[in-house]
């Protein structure tokens, strides 16, 4: 729970690249098929970066649209979070290049990575900033081009993950409004489940890390989809608990669009109706930290959330790792 004054999300935006790539597409670069894919994960299409885009390119536009829907420019934001697994450099931070191509001077601006539990993170750290009252406008980017980081000849991983952008800009609200329960969580015995095994410390690159793949996504699918199935009602139990609501009060649940068999689980362990849960993976595939801001973008879009709903956010990840919040729209 947030201690000082109340936080609220005063503008969303998102962006995601023109590039389409089809479960058709798909089929005639590994052995698969669209039904399969559909039928594992819900995912149908996924969108890509073009030659030359980085991650701060997809998030400068998720930037803009968020302020444009804000009304007020980039002299206005004090403080910068980018969450990202695939940063454009180890270093410099990539919200650092997102404020200089904003022309956001005087704000100040750092990174978070734990995967696609990204967003979640970034949201609670900027939240807490504005609700401390050392800054009043903070503004958080999920941002992701994972094809990047995707092996195309591994059928088990290259159909999940797609590029995109999205962001949430915090302001200071009124009492019983915005973000009213947090709860983020680690367990990083399971590290090994999901990683980028080369290219940093550990595994600094050579010609053999690049030879045996260890610079693209590893996971081991099936733990890690046990893991998310459990721990999605972990995350949801949790933060409901924490701001005395029970499954039935939920306007809207936004989980991270991992797959679709995940999100129906824990739709039916919660008993929650499908027309009160987002979901556009379909769409997009997996993009990671940028997955729950453009679904969030989206629901407001369609008009799926009105003032005084209860919005819960949720997602999981590497680490592993996992979060929600719940909002008061």
């Amino acid at each position: 729970m947030l201690k000082g004054r109340p936080v609220r999300i005063e503008a969303v935006g998102a962006y995601v690249p023109p590039v389409i790539l089809s479960n058709y597409d798909l089929e005639k670069m590994v052995d698969t098929s669209d039904e399969w894919i559909v039928e594992r994960t819900g995912i149908r299409e996924r969108h890509l970066v073009l030659p030359g885009m980085a991650t701060s390119d997809l998030a400068v536009n998720a930037a803009r649209s968020c302020l444009e829907s804000a009304g007020i420019g980039p002299d206005e934001i004090d403080l910068i979070i980018v969450a990202s697994a695939s940063p454009d450099y180890a270093f410099p931070a990539t919200a650092c290049l997102v404020q200089n191509e904003l022309s956001a001077r005087s704000s100040a601006a750092f990174d978070m990575e734990i995967g696609c539990t990204g967003f979640i993170y970034a949201l609670a750290t900027g939240a807490q900033f504005v609700s401390s009252g050392m800054y009043d406008r903070v503004l958080v980017i999920g941002a992701e081009t994972l094809s990047r980081l995707t092996n195309w000849k591994d059928r088990n991983t290259c159909v999940l993950f797609g590029d995109g952008a999205g962001a949430a800009l915090l302001s200071p609200g009124e009492q019983g409004e915005g973000i009213v329960g947090i709860h983020l969580g680690a367990d990083g015995s399971q590290a090994d489940l999901l990683k980028l095994p080369a290219g940093f410390s550990r595994l600094p690159a050579t010609h053999d890390t690049v030879d045996e793949g260890l610079h693209y996504i590893h996971m081991d699918g099936k733990a890690v989809f046990k893991f998310a199935v459990n721990i999605m009602d972990v995350a949801i139990s949790k933060v409901l608990s924490q701001v005395g609501k029970e499954p039935k009060d939920i306007d809207l649940l936004i989980p991270h669009q991992a797959n679709k068999r995940i999100i129906d689980s824990a739709c039916q362990r919660f008993g929650i109706p499908k027309e009160k849960v987002m979901v556009n993976i379909h769409k997009y595939g997996n993009t990671s930290s940028a997955s729950v801001p453009i679904a969030l973008y989206e629901a407001i879009q369609e008009g799926r959330i009105r003032k005084g709903n209860l919005v819960i956010l949720v997602a999981f990840g590497a680490g592993l790792s996992w979060g929600s919040i719940a909002v008061v729209w």
